[in-house]
């Protein structure tokens, strides 16, 4: 049976990324040596157009990777991965804390360099030069008047599950008192 066949079979003809079942081919898994079943996808022409140029991402269409980076094959759940880490938004970052990858196929889907850290990447650092990560917990030093309400964040509020902004290195974003407020890393310390 072709590798062609084998993908058609196992994919139920329809794109293992989003479920699209036209124009479909076979798409195989960029920088792996290995050739064969285990390193190939069948993919629709929007996921390959997407995965091979980076400019051409549309972040909305790869939503469908909530539900395909749970597949059983490694090939679909390394460029779930990469595809992740391509994406420059806040909900990716959700979904790669829930990915559970083995320690070879996480090797693999790092060959590419997705996921690693470049030199103009936006660092978020708190009051102390600590790195902070999105998803962190952080506590206010200083009382912070909430510009547009009459709210005051006080001393010590513990701020959970923050939010980079993706634009600035000093924002971050979490909720205070139920409300949802943007706050300057200057003001705050890593829990």
């Amino acid at each position: 049976m072709s590798l062609e066949k084998q993908l058609q079979q196992r994919s139920n003809n329809q794109c293992e990324l989003c479920d699209i079942d036209e124009n479909l081919s076979v798409y195989k898994v960029p920088d792996i040596k290995e050739n064969g079943l285990d390193t190939t996808l069948y993919a629709c022409s929007t996921c390959v157009d997407q995965m091979n140029d980076s400019d051409k991402i549309n972040a909305n269409h790869w939503r469908c990777l909530n539900d395909s980076m749970w597949s059983e094959h490694d090939a679909v759940k390394i460029m779930a991965w990469r595809m992740l880490n391509r994406i420059k938004a806040d909900w990716p970052q959700d979904l790669l804390s829930m990915m559970y990858l083995e320690d070879d196929t996480l090797e693999l889907a790092k060959a590419s360099g997705d996921g690693e850290d470049d030199e103009n990447k936006i660092v978020h650092r708190d009051v102390n030069g600590v790195v902070l990560k999105h998803g962190d917990s952080v506590v206010l030093i200083k009382d912070l008047k909430v510009k547009g309400s009459s709210m005051v964040a006080k001393q010590g509020t513990a701020v959970r599950n923050i939010r980079l902004d993706h634009e600035n290195p000093e924002y971050i974003e979490g909720r205070v008192d139920g409300q949802q407020i943007v706050i300057i890393t200057q003001y705050v310390k890593k829990i």
